[in-house]
């Protein structure tokens, strides 16, 4: 049985997903990726490391175990691009962000392949965040669920120049009430020598599109954080403790405040 997601449940309303953070890759896909794919470069690196304190929230946590060369859990499963016309990669990538191809000659997925691994890893990992959901909605009335990723704070292809620091997305203020956004915006900002933007190149992709939906009393945000402010870009892709404790403790307190606004706005049915 092949290892597709973990799952851990805590107490409060806040949900952490990790759809990028996994690193496995199954014998079947493997086999037909090149150097540059089994490389999985793309990976949100470290994320599960850096978010660690969950505990002390009492956040519950869907953390990915496969590769997102294997299917990425943050698309729309019927293949639609979540930012048309600019460059981005699929549900099943066949490029990494910088456009190299990931396949051998002749091995990218066909849609056969692409429907069988929706049904197989993407599903799992969809059904353990709806229920995670329904169950925070049920206890407390609501849902804060917080997309997690990260990713370099250059990438050509992707956009220009270098990325802020924290890229919060909202779907342009859809996903969730506009006052929990600024919650965490003004969290960031305060952080010294960190940049933030709200709705810039990362607006949310289809886990905070898809379940965002304050009228259902669901809250989604997205977190894009550069890389650079935790860890190395280029492999050995390191983990640099002083740097990431310090991005740690800014989230933890970002995270912190939107709970304490959402008992003290959206109420507690418990």
């Amino acid at each position: 049985m092949i290892d597709v997601v973990e799952v851990h449940r805590g107490g409060s309303a806040l949900i952490l997903s990790m759809p990028h953070c996994g690193q496995d890759l199954v014998p079947e896909v493997e086999q037909g990726l090149n150097g540059e794919g089994r490389a999985i470069a793309d990976t949100d690196w470290w994320i599960e490391k850096l978010y660690g304190f969950h505990r002390d929230l009492d956040a519950s946590v869907v953390q990915a175990k496969l590769s997102r060369y294997v299917i990425d859990l943050n698309r729309d499963p019927s293949g639609a691009s979540l930012y048309p016309g600019q460059a981005t990669t699929g549900l099943c990538p066949v490029t990494t962000f910088d456009g190299e191809t990931i396949y051998n000659a002749g091995a990218e997925p066909d849609e056969a392949e692409i429907k069988r691994r929706v049904e197989a890893y993407y599903e799992p990992y969809h059904r353990a965040l709806v229920g995670l959901i329904e169950e925070s909605v049920k206890r407390h009335g609501y849902a804060l669920l917080f997309d997690c990723h990260s990713i370099r704070s250059a990438v050509p292809r992707l956009f220009e120049g270098r990325l802020p620091d924290f890229n919060i997305g909202s779907n342009d203020g859809s996903s969730c009430d506009p006052a929990m956004a600024d919650v965490l915006s003004k969290a960031c900002r305060a952080a010294p020598g960190l940049t933030t933007v709200v709705n810039g190149r990362f607006k949310g992709g289809w886990i905070t599109r898809h379940y965002g939906d304050p009228a259902g009393n669901v809250h989604a945000l997205q977190l894009e954080l550069a890389q650079c402010a935790y860890m190395e870009e280029a492999p050995p892709w390191t983990y640099q403790e002083p740097k990431a404790a310090i991005v740690g403790d800014i989230l933890k307190r970002a995270l912190g405040d939107m709970i304490g606004w959402a008992q003290r706005n959206l109420g507690e049915t418990r």
